[in-house]
């Protein structure tokens, strides 16, 4: 099958200690998931000016497919800082391109053909990105096998239950680390004396395919209908964990899209995150890791 991936949402710039990458969620997710061999597509919006062309002539430098609007507003960034595990902290800008994004006819015919979404919640902090988001997840295929991943992604206070809940009831892959986890679990009042048992009332409540649950250096859980894969984390030298999920969501989203068991593609997954976390940025090249 001649799969159609599309990230939609923040693209932008991470100013990280030893300089500018570029980065955004759902943009990464494209970018490994081209890495893989798939038909990738970024959605996003930049703004007129310095940092938004560069946006543009990096995703051709890549050779990454993407429909990146030029709007009103500026390019945005996110300041970051590391401790000393290399853990970030994110200072995020408001009101900037990927705040902005509009739907266009353009868009359409990618939705149309999408069998493959990955989606966040920073770009649904402004009526127009969520609603231009929403409306893509509407537009995909109603027939055949299409997987809408949600990556909620948390951050700040750019994020409220209506919000997760119109996601969540849009998806069928959800990706959330441990600590989002707890929240999801106090504002929809959970119960489940374990993670493992509030992710399987979450898995059952929203009818996912999948469930993606990362803890850190706790490890990995995958849980889907009848099936729970655990896995430890590896030790390795690391610089920064930014884009770690969503190389993780990516590996594990292609090893599906190929036919892998569960098993298989949470390995795959598992080992990837761990190689990300020794480059720096968001967006790595992968050509060096072995699979």
């Amino acid at each position: 099958m001649n799969w159609k991936i599309t990230g939609i949402g923040d693209a932008l710039w991470d100013l990280l200690p030893d300089g500018r990458k570029i980065g955004g969620a759902p943009a990464n997710f494209a970018y490994y998931m081209k890495q893989f061999g798939f038909d990738a597509t970024v959605v996003t919006a930049v703004g007129d000016d310095e940092l938004g062309e560069e946006i543009k002539q990096t995703f051709a430098r890549m050779d990454l497919k993407h429909q990146t609007e030029v709007v009103d507003y500026p390019t945005g960034i996110v300041r970051i800082e590391l401790d000393d595990r290399g853990i970030p902290s994110y200072e995020i800008v408001e009101n900037v391109a990927y705040d902005h994004i509009p739907y266009t006819s353009g868009l359409d015919e990618i939705a149309r053909t999408c069998n493959v979404v990955c989606f966040g919640t920073l770009a649904q902090r402004n009526e127009v990105s969520r609603n231009t988001i929403t409306r893509f997840l509407d537009e995909m295929p109603a027939t055949g096998e299409t997987y809408k991943v949600f990556d909620i992604n948390l951050r700040q206070n750019f994020y409220s239950k209506e919000m997760i809940a119109e996601s969540l009831k849009r998806s069928n892959v959800f990706k959330v680390n441990d600590e989002e986890l707890a929240v999801v679990k106090q504002m929809f009042a959970y119960g489940g004396e374990t993670m493992e048992e509030t992710c399987r009332m979450i898995l059952s409540d929203w009818d996912l395919k999948y469930l993606i649950l990362t803890c850190g250096t706790n490890g990995s859980y995958i849980f889907a209908e009848g099936e729970e894969s655990f896995m430890d984390t590896p030790k390795v030298e690391v610089a920064d964990t930014v884009g770690a999920g969503d190389s993780f969501i990516a590996s594990f989203m292609a090893s599906i899209l190929k036919g892998k068991s569960i098993k298989d593609a949470h390995e795959l997954a598992v080992k990837l995150s761990a190689f990300v976390c020794t480059q720096y940025g968001g967006m790595c090249d992968i050509s060096g890791f072995s699979r």
